[in-house]
């Protein structure tokens, strides 16, 4: 056994007794992408009512918790995360009331609800910016302004930071007579969090949420919430250029070493998560938790996790196999990218693995549709809580939309050529329910994306009924996860050859499981005791794909394991270790 390659998780006495364990450690995760989840009264666009009455479907499939991407009011320039109001819903996605009835048949069926935190920005129609635009004292430095500079009666911005969406940064206000200062769409005016107030805020922002019984909260965007401090004269710096790009509008023109990844970022994770703990203490019940999305490197993304004298995120999201992963990476690159987390995770805390969410292609697009249950075989018996993109169960793929449907800001700040690339809502159409009018989705005539062109046989319906479906896989890998040794278990994951990835479960007086990810198109034949140590002699088939020749239940030696192309299976034991 080549060293290299394998990491055995010592998860030690953290994860000895279930009892000491959090409920999230092992817990899987659901995004919910509320408006093409479920649409209740026919409008074409999904909504709380419609998340409240299909929450059986989450137990169904095994889902500890679910966190809901934005449904706070605002003008929906980038469809909820332009929030002008923190503390109430949008009429379109229904009322307070239905929030409430939402939380209360969560707790009935004990998921949890995680609440989508949009920390960097709000709407430039909320009233914080409003008041601050028109220099109220309170409100004056909630964002970060500057005037410019004037060469020869011309205004120019402050200085060269590109936005995320394309184009400058920095946005002029004709009534302050200031630039304004934007990660993302103009109309998402950066907050100040070098200002006291803003902390303050937007920490009564939480505790409200928290009184309304959340059980955590998703911290959108965190990389981007300082950026760096002005200097004695309140300049800011321009960014250095990256030689590989020439156009000035585009997001990759600069390096962000100026607006991502800022020092104090972590630390206004850590008082968050001290909050949550004080809330906690105060208030009883079970551990609440932070998600935290940065984009940034691996290193800087463990920082997340504490600085080791303070606890933060629970869950620094774990994008290594969304960014890192391509079509062609074959066995040693995903170990690679697998043990890259794991050889850095600070002691005593949890791994996390997503592989798909609203923001990128899907998987069954990025991978091939034939891989999907390969990805879902992955994400469930990898040590640590796993988060499911709402549709990666039934296997849904990317729906081509045309420029004159394009609505993703993300695309249409831009220009036609080269939209598709940058367009998000191929990943956000309509979630496919059934085979009938919109994939079950709303009686609407219309939606507000459109439905995918395979719903008459990518769907929960039909799925439900083929026992070799993505969704009953799916359900299978989700049962499998309640046993001893995935939760309390130790493991490894290695290549057994190029082609083919496994993954080795075992507990100690317990089933030892292997999952085989074969992840091209040869037939491969191999001993698993020549890359695992202590093999137990045979194994039967628990789950298999449609690729397998094998049935469940059959049992087969661990010396000689033939997989078929693009065959996933997950092996148990057939005795106790």
């Amino acid at each position: 056994m080549t060293c290299k390659w394998t990491l055995v998780l010592l998860l030690g006495l953290s994860i000895s007794t279930l009892a000491e364990k959090p409920w999230w450690q092992t817990a899987s995760f659901y995004q919910i992408y509320p408006r093409s989840f479920k649409d209740s009264d026919g409008d074409g666009v999904g909504d709380l009512r419609g998340v409240t009455e299909n929450m059986d479907y989450l137990k169904e499939i095994g889902i500890t918790g679910t966190w809901l991407s934005p449904f706070l009011k605002s003008p929906m320039a980038d469809f909820g995360y332009d929030i002008s109001d923190f503390y109430d819903v949008d009429p379109l996605f229904g009322t307070m009331d239905d929030f409430e009835d939402m939380m209360s048949r969560a707790k009935e069926l004990d998921l949890r609800i995680i609440l989508d935190f949009v920390p960097n920005h709000s709407s430039d129609e909320c009233e914080w910016f409003i008041k601050s635009a028109a220099r109220d004292p309170e409100y004056e430095d909630f964002y970060v302004w500057h005037p410019g500079f004037e060469y020869n009666g011309v205004r120019y911005p402050p200085n060269n930071w590109v936005s995320v969406f394309r184009g400058s940064a920095w946005e002029w206000h004709e009534g302050r007579q200031e630039y304004y200062f934007h990660q993302y769409h103009k109309k998402q005016p950066d907050l100040n969090y070098r200002n006291p107030a803003v902390k303050e805020a937007m920490q009564d922002v939480l505790l409200f949420w928290l009184d309304k019984g959340v059980d955590g909260f998703r911290i959108d965007a965190i990389h981007h919430a300082f950026e760096v401090a002005p200097d004695a004269n309140g300049n800011y710096p321009d960014e250095p250029r990256n030689w590989w790009n020439n156009d000035p509008e585009d997001y990759g023109y600069t390096d962000h070493v100026y607006t991502a990844d800022q020092p104090e970022t972590h630390q206004l994770v850590y008082e968050w998560r001290s909050l949550l703990e004080e809330y906690q203490a105060q208030n009883g019940g079970d551990e609440r938790i932070l998600m935290t999305e940065a984009w940034s490197d691996i290193d800087t993304v463990m920082k997340y996790y504490g600085d080791g004298t303070k606890d933060g995120s629970q869950i620094p999201f774990n994008f290594q196999m969304i960014s890192n992963l391509w079509w062609d990476s074959d066995a040693y690159h995903y170990s690679e990218m697998i043990n890259s987390w794991l050889d850095r995770l600070p002691e005593g805390k949890a791994a996390n693995w997503v592989i798909g969410n609203h923001d990128k292609n899907r998987v069954g697009s990025r991978f091939g549709s034939d891989r999907m249950d390969m990805f879902n075989m992955l994400l469930l018996t990898l040590p640590g809580c796993s988060i499911t993109y709402n549709g990666e169960e039934i296997g849904m793929t990317d729906v081509w939309i045309s420029w004159k449907d394009t609505v993703d800001p993300q695309a249409c700040n831009s220009f036609e050529d080269g939209y598709e690339y940058r367009s998000r809502d191929p990943a956000r159409t309509p979630f496919q329910w059934s085979n009938e009018h919109n994939a079950g989705f709303s009686d609407s005539s219309s939606t507000w994306l459109p439905v995918g062109d395979n719903y008459q046989t990518v769907n929960v319906e039909t799925e439900r009924d083929e026992p070799l479906s993505h969704l009953n896989i799916y359900k299978q890998l989700q049962e499998l996860r309640n046993e001893d040794t995935f939760k309390n278990g130790e493991g490894e994951v290695l290549p057994l050859n190029r082609y083919v990835l496994g993954v080795h479960r075992y507990l100690h007086g317990d089933y030892t499981y292997v999952t085989l990810l074969n992840i091209f198109d040869s037939i491969e034949n191999f001993d698993l005791s020549n890359h695992f140590d202590n093999m137990p002699s045979s194994f039967e088939y628990v789950v298999i794909n449609d690729k397998s020749i094998r049935a469940i239940g059959d049992v087969v030696s661990s010396k000689s394991i033939t997989l078929m192309p693009k065959e996933s299976v997950v092996l148990k034991s057939t005795t106790r270790q």
